[in-house]
Parts: C-alpha cells; structure tokens; sequence
C-alpha cells in the first residue's frame, strides 16, 4: 500500500462517519423544535443534539489531519485581523492586545488557537486564561506546568491541542514554549 494509505482511510471513515451522524443530528434537531416531549425528555435529545454537533467537529478535525499527513490539504486563505483569530465565545479566555491584517485560513486558524487555550485551561487547571496579540505573534498565558506538554504537543493527551499544532505549522507558524507563556507566530 502507498505511504499515503492510512490517511486516505481515516479520510474516508470520515467521509462515510457523516451520514449516519447527519441522520441522528437531523432527527435530534426535529424533537427539540416540537412541543412533544416532556422535558426529562427533550433535555435527553438536546444531549443528543449537542453530542452529534461535538462529533461532527472531532470528524472535521480528523480529516483535516489525515489530509495534511497526505499532503493533500489546502487551506481557505482570505485577510482577517489577528486579533480576531483568538476572540473566542469563551468567558474563560482573555483578549489583549493589536491585531494586524494577514492572509490565512481563517476557520481554521481560530480552531487551532482555542484549541490550545482549551487545553491550556483544562490540563493547567486554570479558570481563566489570557491571548496577548502583537501583530502576528500571539502569545497565551498562564500554560502552567502540567499543561505545557500537552500544549506543546510532547505528551499526547488532548486531540485538539495536537491537530492545532498540525494546523498551525502547516500555515508556516510555530509554537515554542517559555516559562509559562506559549507563543505562536503566524
């Protein structure tokens, strides 16, 4: 089998994961809209609602490993502010600092760096955390000790920590670690 075989794989376990994760997604979205369940229920389905959108996101981020390890992913580049790439709906997550305009992939960007924050909270256990962004470098802090290997991707326990270190080099960044503060350059 070529190199490339076990990503062609998982890219279509993806693939073919997606239906029946559509299907279930689909008939969750359904009850919740109506008025029939009562609501021991209708918290139950939007579990199942909640759960399949997870799914869906651990899916793409799957893929989009399998494809890089392939050689065969490509970015969808467009202009966005580096400030907005670490504005996260998360009250556990700080934003400081001046952006500057760059050209990159902007989804992805913005899941790769609260990917790292994420995990920077949970393995830190930290409640809150902060981005400094100067232009194209951002730096994130507190990454306290226990997190820092799993941030940096040295130890692998967190998937999104690890696909956003994928991502971000395969952007032309980098990620190096000092004391308790990450930095990332874009």
């Amino acid at each position: 089998m070529p190199d490339n075989s076990f990503p062609r794989l998982v890219s279509l376990a993806c693939h073919d994961l997606r239906t029946p994760l559509a299907t279930v997604y689909g008939f969750a979205r359904t009850l919740t809209r109506g008025d029939e369940l009562d609501p021991r229920s209708a918290r139950f389905v939007a579990m199942i609602e909640e759960a399949s959108e997870q799914m869906t996101e651990l899916l793409d981020e799957l893929g989009t490993v399998a494809r890089i390890q392939a050689g065969r992913w490509e970015p969808v580049v467009r202009s966005v502010s580096t400030l907005d790439l670490v504005e996260a709906n998360d009250e556990r997550i700080a934003v400081k600092g001046e952006g500057e305009l760059i050209e990159t992939d902007v989804d992805a960007a913005q899941r790769s760096l609260k990917a790292l924050a994420i995990a920077a909270v949970r393995h830190g256990r930290v409640e809150h955390i902060t981005w400094r962004v100067a232009g194209r470098l951002f730096e994130l802090s507190p990454v306290r000790e226990a997190a820092a290997p799993v941030v940096t991707g040295a130890e692998q326990k967190d998937f999104g920590a690890l696909v956003a270190r994928l991502v971000l080099e395969e952007l032309g960044g980098g990620l190096e670690l000092d004391g308790e503060t990450l930095r990332v350059r874009l």
